[in-house]
């Protein structure tokens, strides 16, 4: 994201059997998963079964990690703590940053990481020995990549979690990737789980980025209105929605670059935070019946952690922050929300793990309605 948001200038078991309903899917997880988790069976050796047969995740992660390989190398330790006590069911990460399998000149495979040259492997041997590593050896990983150390985006769910099907772009065929590994969505009996990482509108409108980012937005209101199960969507989203999710609304509003002002005044101010932006997103949350689940418990702004992306602690940026990260859930998922938390604070980039955005996370009770379980008495 750090590219998006520079400074304003002065002038402006492994032996298991992969079973059936992974098989379709087998491209997800290629040759990259780690060994413990290659194998897609429902519950490990020492584990105990799942309680219902239909169980489902219900409580979930999503981060962008502003290049995974940096945060294995640097900051991992302190990530797996957190992942120990938030113990989600499925963790999304945003902004992987590792390139895909293929050669130079060659087809590439976004489902598997880049192990051609040396550097590649070695980079591919420092993310398997992580996820191989505690608390992630309970997880398995689906990888959609870009061609290069671009993007992409990764789903790290519990094995116990057999999702029916997981797919990589907006129109739900597996075989096919979005363009930069932008999505991937899992699809479990009883909702589906979205995970994007949105283009960024930029700052000019010559650059194409304002188009790219109209389409984009287009492609996701369609598929809101048109998906056949419940749905939960989270990701860097790349749009803060109201004045009450950016910590300084006047800056952001009036923010240029290079003294650039854009004809269409909709388009000015900072990326994520321009009134044509804003109201697309309201648009696509009108027309989805979609729920903040942030802004669902918390309605007033909170200046210390209520943002999910913080600025450079140095320079003009430093204490500008904006909410673009979120979980948004379908209306009739509304009454489950127990928890959604952005965790991390202050200017500090306290709990941000060397990213420049803060992992937030999403809990889930059972089904409104469902009958409690009965006394033994």
């Amino acid at each position: 994201m750090k590219r998006f948001f520079q400074p304003v200038p002065k002038d402006g078991s492994p032996a298991k059997k992969r079973p059936a309903a992974a098989s379709s899917d087998s491209d997800s997880l290629g040759s990259d998963a780690p060994a413990p988790a290659a194998a897609a069976g429902a519950v490990g050796e020492g584990d105990s079964p799942p309680s219902r047969r239909e169980e489902e995740p219900r409580r979930f992660v999503t981060w962008n990690a502003n290049s995974l390989l940096l945060r294995m190398k640097s900051d991992w330790p302190a990530f797996c703590q957190f992942v120990s006590r938030v113990d989600p069911d499925v963790i999304c990460v945003q902004e992987v940053r590792m390139p895909a399998a293929g050669s130079k000149g060659a087809p590439k495979n976004p489902s598997q990481l880049k192990d051609d040259t040396s550097s590649s492997r070695d980079e591919k041997q420092v993310v398997l020995r992580a996820l191989s590593s505690p608390p992630f050896k309970d997880y398995r990983v689906w990888w959609s990549l870009s061609d290069s150390k671009y993007a992409g985006t990764a789903m790290i769910i519990k094995k116990k979690f057999e999702p029916k099907k997981v797919s990589f772009n907006l129109d739900r065929t597996s075989s096919k990737h979005e363009p930069d590994g932008r999505v991937i969505i899992a699809e479990f009996e009883s909702f589906l789980l979205l995970n994007t990482y949105a283009p960024n509108n930029g700052w000019k409108e010559e650059e194409n980025s304002f188009q790219r980012r109209r389409k984009w937005d287009k492609r996701m209101l369609e598929f809101v209105q048109q998906v056949d199960k419940a749905l939960i969507w989270c990701g860097d989203l790349n749009v803060s929605h109201e004045e009450i999710d950016v910590s300084h609304p006047d800056f952001f509003s009036s923010a240029k670059l290079n003294g650039y002002i854009p004809p269409n005044k909709e388009d000015c101010g900072q990326p994520g935070f321009t009134l044509s932006e804003r109201r697309r997103f309201g648009n696509i949350l009108s027309q989805g019946k979609l729920v903040d689940a942030y802004r669902y418990l918390h309605k007033e702004k909170d200046m210390d952690c209520g943002f999910s992306w913080s600025g450079h602690p140095i320079g003009k940026y430093r204490g500008k922050r904006m909410r673009i990260d979120y979980f948004l859930v379908s209306e009739k998922l509304k009454d489950q929300i127990v928890s959604c938390d952005i965790h991390g604070r202050g200017i500090e980039l306290e709990g941000f793990y060397g990213s420049d955005h803060c992992p937030i996370s999403l809990e889930l009770s059972e089904e409104a309605g469902a009958p409690e379980p009965k006394s033994s008495n």
